[in-house]
């Protein structure tokens, strides 16, 4: 790990915090990165900063400068508990790092976050893949649907984005590790509870499975963390799959709406009358698909699209 990665993961990661320690939240870490450029600075500088060379240096107050400190402080402890996660496959990379996720980089830009744990191959970040998003509970048809879609898309040569949640997640992602096509999992909550699977360690090991995660290994869910990881999803990809999502509630039609609105990836939809939320994310502009697409994420779905909205809408 070099000196910036090494700042960025004791001013900003949650592991061994106390009641004296507050990590930089990501809003907070992209301040004080523009602080550092404003002042022609590395981030590696602060290891070797004093209280006055915060407060001089960086034109930051004491109640600052003094937080910063308490977070260096804590190096020793943090780099032993990196460490134990590291002995059990978990590492963390940071913006500071080549290997960090670039799509997320161009796309997202400060909407990052300054660190992700992992486990596998950073190198899977480098293939093009389809994300697959949609509700916890399905029935059979979406199933199929999701299981149909996937085969479609990895016979165009591209690997599954998910975020490892029971139901469409799961689906696509087993079906593609099936195949043995590579998957990368953004996970919202605990990595360890993840990687305690069998079937999760095997994909890692065989270089078929790269878990990232924003909030700590052992991190329970958050709604928040939640959407964030919705984001990481759709910039990861080169087009998304909603199989199923709800009406104007849940994570998998925020995710979506918002993707509508900032154009991380191309968004497929699948065209079923009986999901409302579906036909209204395809009337907003997602492409609808159903079992006559190819699987190429790259066409524009026009005739399609067309004719759904002809068919479908002017009858509502």
């Amino acid at each position: 790990m070099n000196k910036n990665s090494e700042i960025i993961t004791i001013l900003c990661s949650h592991l061994c915090v106390g009641d004296d320690v507050k990590p930089l939240e990501p809003k907070e870490w992209g301040n004080l990165a523009k602080l550092l450029v404003a002042y022609n600075l590395q981030p590696g500088d602060l290891l070797d900063f004093s209280l006055d060379d915060f407060k001089q240096k960086l034109n930051v107050d004491e109640d600052y400068a003094t937080r910063l400190l308490r977070l260096i402080d804590r190096s020793a402890s943090l780099a032993f508990e990196v460490a134990k996660y590291e002995n059990i496959g978990i590492k963390i990379v940071t913006r500071a790092d080549a290997e960090y996720p670039q799509k997320l980089k161009r796309k997202l830009g400060a909407a990052c976050p300054p660190l992700f744990y992992y486990a596998g191959n950073l190198k899977l970040l480098d293939v093009a893949a389809v994300g697959y998003v949609g509700s916890r509970d399905i029935d059979d048809e979406a199933t199929e649907f999701t299981v149909r879609t996937v085969a479609k898309t990895m016979a165009k040569g591209y690997g599954v984005v998910s975020g490892g949640a029971k139901g469409v997640d799961v689906i696509a992602e087993n079906e593609s590790l099936m195949r043995h096509s590579p998957v990368v999992e953004f996970l919202s909550d605990s990595m360890l509870r993840r990687m305690r699977s069998g079937a999760i360690v095997r994909a890692i090991q065989d270089g078929n499975l790269l878990l990232l995660s924003a909030p700590k290994p052992d991190a329970g869910f958050n709604a928040g963390l939640a959407m964030m990881r919705n984001k990481y999803i759709y910039a990861q990809s080169e087009g998304t799959i909603v199989v199923k999502s709800d009406y104007n509630k849940g994570g998998t039609w925020t995710g979506a709406a918002e993707n509508l609105t900032n154009g991380w990836s191309k968004e497929f939809c699948w065209r079923n009358g009986k999901y409302v939320g579906n036909m209204e994310l395809i009337r907003r502009g997602a492409i609808p698909i159903d079992d006559d697409w190819n699987g190429d994420v790259n066409g524009d779905g026009q005739e399609l699209k067309h004719y759904v909205q002809a068919s479908i809408f002017d009858t509502k």
